[in-house]
């Protein structure tokens, strides 16, 4: 495989601490495709992991030192890794330990003495819901959009996007792995109206003269919901008001309480002005937007906001 091609290929990271059994599936992986990393015990595993993210980790159970279900745990504990898919490897086919595996966050297993076909079945299987997942990341990272995937029944956050956590961390305190009570509570009372064909309006959490507005979007998975977040301010929206009608500073002020619902006197007590020049600078609003009055210019102004997501600071 040329280099240009590892680059671009699935990673794989196995972890065993028997040389046998690295050897046989390194060359397994390798002649089918994949880049493969190899950790012989749980400390380099954990550090391999953090530094490449690999795509898939093939994770042998029994190791001396930190055996495989500590490093599974410390894997889904922290916030970078806890999406990578790992497949256990085991000779312990009892069901409490099966069900260790799993507990300790594995999402599949395989058992020893290992044989290479089932384990690349096992491994493609997964490296695709794992490829969809990364590129669905990496273009919300790409484009800068605030997402966020959390788990309903514990409120656990699965992944962000780096724009998701500066804002939640801006307007909430606490622990950045769960998602915060206010915002749980509506994500049950959005997901209840749902289910009763109802619509449910989005969560808006108020930071004095800014808000971080969340929607909620179709189920990620079949225990995740995934929710989109953006922030609005006064003057984001004064400042996108000018932009999109071509007003001057004063008019778009003046479109913006307008939309509020406020009346020319408490404009003019807002903005320091009287309602004679309030009303001077709503007739130029009017002429631009083509409408002839206060409830038609906040109707097109809304939907221009809606349409073009205006409204993010």
């Amino acid at each position: 495989m040329s280099d240009f091609d590892r680059l671009n290929s699935d990673l794989v990271l196995i972890v065993d601490d028997i040389p046998e059994n690295l050897s046989v599936l390194h060359d397994a992986l390798d002649e089918s495709g994949y880049t493969v990393l190899v950790a012989t015990n749980g400390e380099t595993a954990l550090q391999r992991a953090r530094q490449s993210l690999p795509d898939v980790i093939l994770l042998d159970a029994m190791m001396p030192g930190i055996d495989g279900f500590e490093v599974a745990r410390r894997l889904k504990a922290d916030f970078t890794t806890r999406h990578i898919p790992i497949v256990f490897m085991t000779g312990l086919t009892e069901t409490e330990h099966v069900v260790a595996a799993f507990e300790a966050g594995g999402a599949d297993y395989v058992t020893k003495p290992i044989r290479p076909r089932e384990v690349l079945a096992r491994i493609a299987a997964h490296m695709q819901s794992a490829r969809l997942m990364k590129q669905a990341r990496t273009a919300l990272d790409a484009f800068g959009q605030a997402t966020l995937a959390i788990r309903p029944e514990s409120g656990r956050v699965v992944w962000q996007t780096p724009l998701a956590r500066k804002l939640m961390q801006d307007y909430f305190s606490g622990n950045e792995d769960e998602a915060p009570q206010a915002v749980m509570a509506w994500v049950d009372e959005s997901t209840r109206a749902r289910r009763q064909g109802r619509d449910f309006p989005p969560l808006h959490i108020n930071q004095g003269a800014r808000r971080l507005i969340f929607n909620l979007h179709e189920r990620a998975g079949d225990d995740e919901c995934l929710l989109v977040l953006r922030e609005e301010s006064d003057a984001a929206m004064v400042e996108a008001l000018t932009a999109a009608f071509r007003l001057t500073a004063r008019e778009a002020e003046v479109l913006y309480w307008v939309i509020k619902g406020k009346t020319s006197p408490d404009i003019g007590e807002i903005l320091g002005s009287s309602p004679r020049t309030v009303n001077k600078h709503l007739e130029h609003v009017f002429a631009k937007l083509g409408v002839e009055n206060r409830t038609a210019a906040a109707s097109v102004a809304m939907a221009r906001i809606r349409m073009g997501g205006m409204s993010d600071s």
